[in-house]
């Protein structure tokens, strides 16, 4: 009988499978942090492929269901899937709280709100910022958290740091999105630069898309460089892998 692959091991093969440029910085940081924030980058990726990849809601649900079980088994002392195995040895030496594991989930249970013809589902910035907070500032919070922290204005940094990221993100892939029926960008700002739904499903490009994208990628500017100015002298070195990120971004 073959034995069952080591947790870390399973972990780092989901990383390396991911092809994120993400998994390189990780090589700077101690044996004990890297296998940390690759245990915990394997469950991002568990979690956001249920969202992205499983294209029977209700199965979806039920899955990110299960894995919010599988987080309470993992803070109850009895975890039993190869990446809550690995992140048990890190919830104690760095304090990640339980409760960010299940905003992460909630922020990819908000993806599958998303239903065929009705692709709009952030009205404006606000509404679109409690998602990017689910999904990337809670997920820098952690990471922060991996690479150490002295300060826990920290934090505050590597929140924005990741608000930054997923504004990246929805800019880079506004058009495979939109085919997927997902529109990221809020409602007023397609209203306001005069850019439709069906323009963003159909490739479209206009002088108003031209400066609907201007502005978005203006905003994700300003927000690294807001992130950036939060980030205390005292921890600049300890985050130097969320600092490489930033540069790939």
């Amino acid at each position: 009988m073959q034995a069952a692959m080591n947790p870390h091991d399973y972990c780092q093969a989901k990383a390396v499978a991911s092809g994120s440029s993400f998994y390189y910085s990780f090589r700077f940081l101690t044996p004990e942090r890297r296998r940390a924030i690759t245990a915990f980058y394997a469950f991002c990726r568990e979690v956001d492929d249920v969202a992205d990849e499983c294209h029977d809601a209700d199965l979806a649900h039920s899955k990110l269901a299960w894995w919010r079980d599988e987080i309470s088994r993992l803070y109850a002392g009895a975890p039993g899937h190869p990446v809550t195995l690995a992140l048990a040895e890190a919830i104690g030496p760095f304090n990640l709280p339980q409760d960010a594991f299940e905003q992460i989930i909630d922020g990819m249970e908000m993806d599958l709100a998303f239903a065929p013809g009705q692709p709009v589902r952030y009205p404006d910035f606000k509404a679109l910022r409690l998602y990017c907070h689910r999904v990337a500032g809670v997920v820098g919070e952690v990471a922060a958290s991996i690479f150490g922290i002295s300060d826990r204005a920290t934090l505050k940094y590597a929140n924005k740091l990741g608000l930054a990221f997923q504004l990246t993100n929805i800019i880079r892939d506004v058009g495979e999105d939109a085919r997927r029926d997902r529109i990221y960008l809020p409602a007023d700002e397609l209203a306001h630069f005069g850019v439709t739904v069906d323009d963003l499903m159909q490739a479209r490009m206009s002088e108003n898309f031209r400066q609907l994208m201007a502005f978005q990628s203006e905003r994700a500017l300003q927000t690294y460089d807001e992130a950036m100015a939060l980030l205390p002298a005292a921890d600049r070195k300890a985050q130097r892998p969320g600092l490489i990120m930033a540069a790939i971004y």
